[in-house]
């Protein structure tokens, strides 16, 4: 196993990033793999904002600094897709005052974070059932593509009204469509179709999952595409997931022997 590059807690900004950092991030692209694709279930923003006596919607504002923080880093380090789970479809039956600040938090997010994105050849992208956003919310995503579309430093995916229930559901229908309309077989439904057929064509399946908080459950987060990845469960909450988490949580997955069902002496 390769020695760990965190032995204590490095205190770090996504403000003006350190020296520190980037010989940190060039021990750890030289230590290993980089995942070509992480994913992340955000937990725990209420509960870091009720431990400090803080509402919930304080937690989610504190939550966007990570997302911020945890997107640098993975451009930094060569993720080539980062895909957050930022809303699900069970997150609408959430008290309604938090919904509206949680909608009100992605616009104003989404408005002021578009042109870092862009600066940085990040390119925005969003699966979920995305018609029962807001208007303000659909219009500012809208723009936010249109401005990052031809940037291909990092592709950032946010699943937003998302679940994978629905995800999968929505694909066999369609599915069933074509076959009623006699333009599909029985025979042709493979696993590649199957993927083609999900929101998340056109992407790879995630090699890394991160779930904070402490959570050992995939809460309808991605459940085809996460058959092979691997896992990495902290007890921090999202808000305080920041970069020298995440080079842990690459650090785990860079000892682990990928061998998807087969032994290890196969090649």
């Amino acid at each position: 196993m390769a020695t760990p590059l965190l032995d204590t807690p490095v205190q770090l900004t996504s403000v003006a990033q350190t020296d520190a950092d980037r010989a940190l991030q060039g021990a750890l692209k030289a230590r290993g793999p980089i995942p070509g694709h992480i994913a992340c279930i955000m937990d725990g923003n209420g509960r870091w904002a009720r431990q400090r006596g803080k509402t919930r919607v304080k937690g989610h504002h504190e939550g966007v600094i990570s997302v911020r923080d945890i997107t640098e880093a993975c451009a930094q380090i060569g993720v080539e897709h980062l895909t957050l789970y930022t809303f699900s479809t069970e997150n609408w039956h959430r008290p309604a005052a938090e919904v509206t600040a949680l909608m009100e938090l992605l616009v104003r997010t989404l408005r002021k974070e578009a042109e870092r994105l862009h600066k940085n050849g990040i390119r925005l992208h969003a699966i979920g059932d995305l018609e029962r956003l807001p208007p303000r919310g659909q219009r500012e995503l809208r723009e936010a593509f249109d401005l990052t579309a031809g940037n291909d430093r990092m592709t950032l995916t946010l699943a937003l009204s998302y679940g994978s229930r629905w995800e999968i559901t929505e694909a066999v229908r369609s599915l069933v469509a074509e076959a009623q309309a006699g333009r599909l077989d029985a025979a042709d439904v493979t696993e590649e179709l199957v993927t083609e057929s999900l929101l998340t064509r056109g992407l790879p399946d995630p090699d890394l999952l991160v779930r904070t908080a402490g959570e050992m459950r995939l809460s309808n987060f991605l459940l085809w595409q996460v058959a092979y990845t691997e896992l990495f469960v902290t007890d921090l909450m999202w808000p305080a997931f920041r970069r020298e988490e995440l080079y842990r949580a690459v650090q785990s997955y860079q000892d682990r022997e990928r061998r998807y069902g087969r032994v290890a002496d196969e090649s």
